[in-house]
């Protein structure tokens, strides 16, 4: 009889594949209403001869099935084991998976050139915060509330004094709140307003710069934009400075580039004129130096502005501006 349960035993122990199982098989034999727990109370249902020999039958038996379970468990562990590491194992002999590599966008190509040409004629490059109060925004500019070259601007509010800046122009006014002459500076970022067409963004790269000094005057401005250019679009190409309106700078001009589709001999990429406009710039108004505290009578200096985009959309021959920010894989992988 009990050469049968060992026999059941051992066949129910090697049918099992899981660990799981395996407790089942052994609460089955060896636990509290399991057939050898069973037989054990059934001893005292025996002779006082008998009971000590089937008593150590069944203990033996008992040990006998621990032991193959415990077999067992080992075996099932150990095979657990190796389809983890096997789910881990990778062919080093096999070639790589291969990544396509991006690169800067047009625009962070662009702006950084842009920082180099200037930085290389002694500008250093000063940001600033992309929110603004009124006062750095707009009234230290010589912009008041009630000029009319402000309604061009006023833009993305966040609260009664506080605007998403529509210009890195602030940038200029802190900068020489926190220093006196001579400064040279270029800032850099992110600016918004509210336009949206082919030629315009609500939020674009702005860069500007700023050159404070005694004696400086427009011939300075045209030598220096003249270079810019020259650097960023070819040695052959000339400015065009017209006048302009801007409440910050008197006087104040349009620049334009000589076109490098014509050489400045008019075709219809530039509209028949043979100039293309770039920026805007002018030479500091008094009002300007007054609110940061300085003596007009003692600095002049000149200022300039322009849209990195439209700086990428003249060097790269492009028309839409909102190509930029439309993420199309194929435009981007142009550059």
């Amino acid at each position: 009889m009990f050469e049968d349960i060992v026999e059941k035993a051992m066949k129910d122990i090697e049918k099992v594949d899981k660990l799981s199982e395996l407790d089942r098989v052994k609460a089955l034999y060896l636990g509290k209403k399991g057939i050898i727990t069973e037989q054990m109370k059934n001893i005292a249902n025996l002779s006082p001869e008998e009971r000590p020999k089937v008593g150590k039958l069944l203990n033996e038996l008992k040990d006998k099935i621990e032991a193959m379970i415990e077999e067992k468990r080992y075996q099932l562990k150990q095979e657990e084991e190796r389809k983890a590491i096997e789910k881990l194992w990778v062919d080093v002999t096999l070639p790589g998976a291969k990544r396509k590599v991006g690169h800067r966008h047009p625009i962070s190509k662009t702006l950084e050139e842009i920082e180099m040409i200037f930085v290389s004629m002694g500008f250093e490059v000063v940001e600033g915060p992309e929110i603004e109060d009124v006062w750095h925004n707009f009234d230290a500019l010589n912009t008041p509330e009630w000029h009319p070259a402000r309604d061009e601007h006023d833009s993305f509010y966040l609260a009664s004094n506080i605007v998403l800046r529509t210009h890195t122009s602030p940038v200029q006014i802190r900068t020489m709140l926190a220093k006196q002459p001579p400064i040279a500076i270029i800032s850099p970022g992110k600016v918004y307003r509210r336009d949206y067409d082919a030629t315009h963004l609500p939020m674009f790269t702005q860069v500007e710069g700023l050159y404070v000094d005694k004696n400086v005057s427009v011939a300075h401005l045209k030598y220096v934009l003249e270079r810019f250019a020259q650097e960023m679009f070819g040695k052959d190409r000339k400015i065009l400075l017209r006048p302009s309106f801007f409440p910050f700078t008197e006087p104040s001009f349009e620049v334009d580039v000589s076109c490098g589709v014509c050489n400045g001999k008019g075709c219809q990429a530039c509209g028949y004129t043979g100039w293309l406009e770039i920026l805007g710039a002018g030479m500091v108004h008094p009002n300007v130096f007054k609110n940061v505290g300085y003596d007009p009578e003692k600095w002049t200096g000149f200022a300039f502005g322009m849209g990195v985009e439209r700086i990428a959309m003249l060097k790269y021959n492009l028309k839409d501006i909102r190509d930029f920010i439309q993420n199309d894989k194929r435009f981007l992988a142009n550059f």
